[in-house]
């Protein structure tokens, strides 16, 4: 598996993007979320094709948070079935493949994972 992913989900509101981004980065969970829109999707949905306008997501996190943040964005999302997709980064910066590591390190003050002491 590789060491870091870009994971892409969709929201029907510019400010139902920035609320999922921001508490996904505050949750530590990802280092970094872009939000990109808008965008038209074009997608089957209760037996037709839609046409919806969406602002898509783009977070950046390590590999082993993939499943918190998936947990994350599947309990926030507005969606019944939100999109929650990954894909490897296969080179990077390495500062800043570093930088994202230490973002979520469950160490990190404020982290949920944070070990009390």
């Amino acid at each position: 598996m590789t060491d870091y992913l870009t994971v892409l989900t969709t929201t029907d509101a510019q400010e139902a993007a920035a609320s999922l981004a921001e508490s996904a980065v505050t949750a530590r969970v990802a280092a970094c979320a872009q939000i990109v829109g808008p965008i038209t999707s074009v997608y089957w949905w209760e037996g037709k094709v839609q046409r919806e306008q969406e602002w898509q997501i783009i977070f950046k996190t390590p590999a082993d948070r993939y499943p918190d943040l998936e947990a994350h964005i599947r309990a926030e999302h507005t969606y019944d079935v939100p999109e929650v997709i990954a894909g490897p980064i296969v080179a990077g910066n390495a500062a800043y493949l570093a930088w994202m590591s230490e973002e979520t390190a469950a160490t990190k003050v404020g982290n949920p994972r944070a070990s009390a002491d």
